[in-house]
């Protein structure tokens, strides 16, 4: 049986993923600074476990691993020396990001992995497989599509770790791809009304992943990612990026990640089971023809149990040529589907007047 490693492993989202790998018999190796936290994990799951920091990391911490599912963030301090520790160890290499600097740093690393015959796939849970998914899928259905828009809508509750991403980017603004390239746009900026699933509402374009990953999954040259925002958050969201140099200190951040440590739990069981994630995403060629493609699917923390779950298994079971990949650019527009708690995609075509 090939070894695998789930790094990160005593984080929110770490012991939800190895809890359920265990329960569907598979046995992740458990890696990750904290001695005493991955001890106590260990004992509860009857595996076994590796302490060592990133700063750490190398090709002997991870020999014999074939595998590392990367799950301690912010990635966009942690994504690097994991991934060159798994470049050294011939190790594929997936995390459950969703930022746009990871994306585009693993990218770049795409020969030495080819050289190396290991897969580079971040973005393996609800950041980035379903809206990845509806990307693809648009591309199946509308293939001279030029401009490509997609989003979500949950009330799906957020952990310490995605609550701590999210201040490593405060002050940082949003971001779009215009004519193949990556542009900075002022936060709160973009407004459009979008259905997501449940009803026409006013939105807001972020810096989700998609804007990197969607390009190297279509080919599409313009894309921007959306979600649900009301008139009045999205003017709060607008001085958060006036206030951007402030935000963006160390000293705030620090501040506020301290507040996180003490008071952000994650959501438990029976509220994710209750909060589904509904996916949208809209594709419009020269003609002026749209396609839009809606999904429902699983609350976004148990969709990355079942997301990055279901990558690790077929990788740990197929022979894939190495390089950088995205979800869908490894298994296709389906893979969505296949995912528990997702329904089927639902295409609606509208033509020009």
């Amino acid at each position: 049986m090939r070894k695998w490693m789930i790094y990160g492993a005593t984080g929110y989202t770490g012991k939800l993923i190895a809890r359920e790998a265990v329960s569907r018999g598979m046995s992740p190796i458990l890696g990750g600074r904290n001695a005493d936290k991955l001890r106590l994990l260990a004992k509860e799951l009857s595996l076994e476990f590796q302490v060592f920091t990133l700063d750490e990391a190398n090709a002997e911490k991870l020999e014999n691993i074939h595998l590392v599912l990367h799950c301690a963030g912010p990635f966009n301090l942690t994504s690097k020396p994991m991934i060159q520790a798994c470049l050294a160890a011939k190790a594929h290499y997936l995390d459950i990001t969703g930022e746009i600097s990871v994306f585009e740093h693993a990218h770049t690393q795409h020969k030495q992995a080819v050289e190396q015959d290991i897969i580079l796939c971040p973005g393996v849970g609800f950041d980035v497989i379903p809206t990845d998914c509806t990307a693809l899928k648009l591309k199946e259905e509308l293939p001279d599509a030029i401009e490509l828009s997609l989003g979500f809508d949950s009330d799906s509750g957020i952990s310490p770790g995605t609550f701590k991403t999210m201040i490593q980017g405060m002050g940082s603004g949003s971001m779009q791809r215009k004519d193949r390239v990556l542009k900075p746009v002022a936060l709160g900026s973009q407004r459009r009304s979008v259905d997501f699933g449940r009803g026409t509402c006013s939105a807001m374009g972020i810096p989700w992943g998609d804007v990197s990953t969607a390009f190297y999954t279509t080919g599409i040259p313009t894309i921007s990612t959306w979600i649900p925002m009301s008139k009045s958050k999205r003017q709060s969201a607008r001085l958060m990026g006036t206030l951007g140099l402030l935000l963006s200190s160390n000293w705030v951040k620090t501040q506020l990640q301290k507040q996180v440590e003490q008071r952000v739990k994650g959501p438990d069981s029976e509220f994710r089971a209750n909060t589904p994630a509904y996916i949208w995403g809209e594709a419009i060629n020269e003609k002026g023809v749209i396609k839009v493609a809606r999904i429902q699917t699983a609350n976004v923390y148990d969709l990355t149990i079942y997301g990055s779950l279901e990558i690790v298994k077929r990788l740990l079971n197929q022979k894939i040529e190495g390089g950088y990949y995205t979800p869908a650019g490894l298994f296709g527009s389906k893979l969505v589907e296949t995912l528990t708690g997702s329904g089927t995609f639902e295409i609606d075509t509208f033509y020009p007047r």
